[in-house]
């Protein structure tokens, strides 16, 4: 849709709106809660103690379907408390058990077994997360998501879909005598919704192996590539060698990045590799040679194009020169994401649109794109229930808002009870309300940054939002980054807020001048920040270059050592895990502006500069 047809969200709701809105989120509410109330999960958690003795009184008097919907919604307004991965735990633990048996799991969150088991990225925690993730009619979000993902051309235009289709591993649910009734892939949200939505399950692999997807350049084969840059090069391989790439879809905006930065190095053997049409031997891609190589054909026409554009990488715009007919690229750049987007801008120039699919998570589907030039802005989906936490006030239930209670500009923790068995579920996304959509009434909102997860050093609590808005206001200085992610400064005994940076290009001019005005925005973005300065419990913050392509090659590393699929892997923007650390630090080329003394190998022993 066209910009100029877009409305702008509306700051208030008429009663007619407000009316629709109440009626469709309360129906809505209603199925989930008569889906989902006789689940496992509500019957033996803890968590739903109440929630089980306000449904017992209201059957005392009256069968289920006797039972009034307004008791009921009332029941779940005033019994279900607000809840966290620590109640839903134990119970998503039974599906990862050696033996997993279907007596055990059967109606664990909703009725029947899920599709696939989604596991988090782990980008806030030392450990990831799993949700079932159950089959649901057809219709909703997840369809209009999965259309956008290989859009059709009214020219003919191929899309260049880089997702993956592997898994962590596969769980055998076991009937009685022992016989698996259902395998449930452990993987990635986007792998397991492609799966779901496509019909791809894991007994079907071998012969989905043999194809590729309508409109798609790489065969399904490249999806099932582990290792992170063998799986790139390969999709940029095949999407090298057509010349009608009208779409790029990577969900995420680093990834394309790493694509072309990948694509980049291999260059000349890209072009020779088409040229000559023997497929390359990649680490990581005997098991689907067998299915790639009847697909890719020599085509030395198309290498001496390539020959003759060159790897002009400097030059702005440089891919629409490799693809001319490239309108579209699908990735998410919104919350710390947006530093990606202007080495995007370098390589497609102004005329490709950056669009993104969503705001997803591995819980659910949040929010469908309402102005696709907009990365940041989306209209909160209908499939699920969110409600909304004020940021200001104190966390429990009963300061929750429905969508209809929200008002634009203020911030809100989003709480989910979805069609999965998720109850007042705290998701830790905040968001900020934009408004209405003037159509039907729903909320309209732009990402902020993940609740609590921040920095608290010198009595100051510094936000994911501060983290970012800071080292994003001294490019100016710096140069344009890549990439971020903050650390624990401890090379001194006063502690510092520690930044680790990948620039775009070459560091500004004024580099070593970041520091200080990276200084000066955190103390304007966090007063706190400064008292922390002023009674010497810190220092101030430092700046420290990493390698080109240190992030593509952490996403690899990660991935690699988490077993995950690759295409979901997330750079923290504070890095707690200690291995993570441990890697990136041997990464680090040198220091902006003055640097902290290590005076000897003992680490006790450090003096500051001053």
């Amino acid at each position: 849709m066209p910009h100029s047809k877009i409305p702008e969200p509306i700051k208030v709701l008429s009663p007619e709106l407000f009316d629709r809105l109440k009626e469709r989120t309360e129906g809505t509410l209603l199925d989930l809660i008569k889906k989902n109330k006789d689940t496992r999960y509500v019957a033996e958690s803890p968590a739903f103690g109440d929630f089980r003795s306000a449904l017992e009184n209201l059957r005392k008097d009256k069968a289920d379907d006797e039972v009034r919907d307004d008791t009921l919604l009332e029941s779940y307004r005033s019994a279900i408390p607000l809840t966290t991965y620590d109640s839903y735990e134990p119970f998503i633990k039974k599906f990862l058990e050696r033996s997993c048996q279907e007596d055990d799991v059967r109606d664990m969150f909703s009725p029947g077994l899920p599709y696939f088991v989604a596991v988090s990225s782990s980008t806030t925690s030392t450990k990831p997360k799993y949700f079932a993730k159950y089959k649901h009619a057809p219709g909703g979000s997840y369809e209009t998501v999965d259309r956008g993902a290989n859009p059709v051309s009214d020219t003919g235009g191929k899309n260049c879909i880089v997702y993956s289709l592997n898994y962590r591993q596969l769980v055998s649910v076991l009937n009685e005598g022992g016989d698996a009734v259902k395998k449930l892939p452990v993987t990635l949200m986007s792998s397991g919704s492609i799966r779901m939505q496509n019909g791809i399950d894991v007994e079907k692999d071998t012969w989905a192996l043999q194809f590729t997807a309508p409109r798609a350049t790489s065969p399904i084969a490249v999806s099932f590539i582990s290792k992170y840059r063998s799986f790139l090069l390969m999709h940029a391989l095949f999407a090298l060698a057509d010349t009608k790439v009208e779409t790029i879809n990577t969900l995420f905006g680093t990834i394309f990045v790493d694509m072309i930065r990948y694509m980049e190095e291999e260059w000349d053997n890209l072009v020779k590799h088409i040229e000559t049409g023997e497929l390359p031997d990649w680490e990581g891609t005997d098991h689907v040679r067998q299915w790639l190589v009847p697909k890719f054909h020599a085509s030395p026409e198309r290498a001496a194009e390539l020959r003759t554009i060159g790897k002009a990488t400097q030059e702005p715009g440089w891919l629409v020169k490799v693809w001319p007919m490239l309108k579209v690229v699908i990735g998410i750049a919104s919350g710390v994401y947006a530093s990606v987007v202007p080495k995007m801008r370098h390589y497609l120039g102004s005329d490709v649109q950056l669009r993104s699919l969503g705001f997803t998570a591995s819980e659910a589907y949040v929010g469908t794109v309402y102005n696709p030039e907009d990365l940041n802005l989306y209209k909160v989906a209908s499939d699920d229930i969110v409600e909304y936490l004020d940021v200001s006030k104190e966390e429990i239930a009963t300061n929750l808002v429905a969508p209809w209670q929200v008002e634009p500009g203020h911030k809100y923790e989003v709480v989910l009870t979805n069609r999965d068995g998720m109850w007042r579920y705290r998701l830790g996304d905040v968001i900020e309300i934009e408004g209405f959509d003037p159509d039907d009434g729903a909320p309209v909102a732009r990402y902020v940054e993940r609740r609590n997860v921040a920095l608290r050093l010198g009595g100051a609590m510094l936000s994911e939002e501060h983290l970012t808005k800071a080292i994003l206001a001294v490019q100016d200085k710096l140069g344009p980054l890549t990439e971020f992610t903050v650390v624990i400064d401890d090379r001194g005994i006063t502690r510092r807020v520690g930044y680790l940076v990948e620039a775009q290009g070459e560091l500004g001019l004024e580099a070593d001048e970041a520091p200080d005005k990276l200084l000066r925005e955190l103390c304007r973005l966090n007063p706190q920040f400064k008292f922390g300065l002023d009674t010497e419990e810190m220092h101030p913050p430092t700046i420290r270059i990493l390698k080109p392509g240190t992030f593509a090659d952490y996403r690899r590393w990660r991935i690699e050592v988490t077993n995950s699929g690759s295409g979901q892997m997330k750079v923290p923007v504070v890095m707690w895990d200690h291995g993570a650390r441990e890697w990136i630090l041997k990464r680090i080329e040198r220091e902006v502006g003055r640097p902290v003394f290590v005076e000897s190998e003992n680490p006790g022993k450090v003096a500051d500069s001053k």
